[in-house]
């Protein structure tokens, strides 16, 4: 596998999750340029590392790049354990389901939202979005364009990957 064929997945996986160019570059610490680059089969070098970041946040893999492993995980039960972390009452999969698919905070839960924005590893945030698309039978952009309207209520500390 070259990184032509990296591209081409990495801009196929973007798309199916409602991802711009920019809010995958931020999820994964690179630059637009290089997730442009990449996509367009122009990058002359991207190290190992990054690449294997680049498709964990995508929920790929190599030989060839594949979500089969990703499908049989449970994003929203995942996102929702790790937002419920430290605190006395947990955050239902159902509501965080509704936070993400509405933009609105659940009452009573806050805190476990702020987690779920400042905390959870952006591969579980990823699966979250795509599981929450798939429920809801919209598409993954309309779920990212909710996390910005909770970040926007909340204010995250890592504000600068959901806007």
């Amino acid at each position: 596998m070259n990184l032509y064929e990296v591209g081409k997945a990495v801009r196929i996986r973007r798309l199916a999750l409602g991802l711009t160019q920019l809010r995958l570059a931020r999820l994964a610490g690179l630059s637009r340029q290089t997730v442009q680059q990449l996509e367009a089969g122009t990058i002359a070098d991207l190290s190992f590392g990054r690449v294997v970041n680049l498709l964990g946040v995508l929920g790929l893999s190599f030989a060839p790049p594949t979500i089969k492993a990703r499908e049989k995980k449970r994003g929203l039960w995942m996102a929702a354990k790790n937002a419920s972390v430290s605190y006395r009452s947990e955050l239902p999969i159902d509501q965080l389901q509704q936070a993400l698919a509405t933009g609105q905070v659940p009452t009573n839960h806050q805190s476990q939202l702020m987690h779920f924005l400042d905390e959870t590893p952006l591969q579980v945030v990823v699966m979250a979005v795509e599981e929450t698309a798939h429920l809801e039978a919209v598409p993954p952009a309309r779920i990212w364009a909710c996390i910005t309207q909770l970040d926007r209520q909340l204010g995250s500390v890592r504000s600068n990957l959901w806007r």
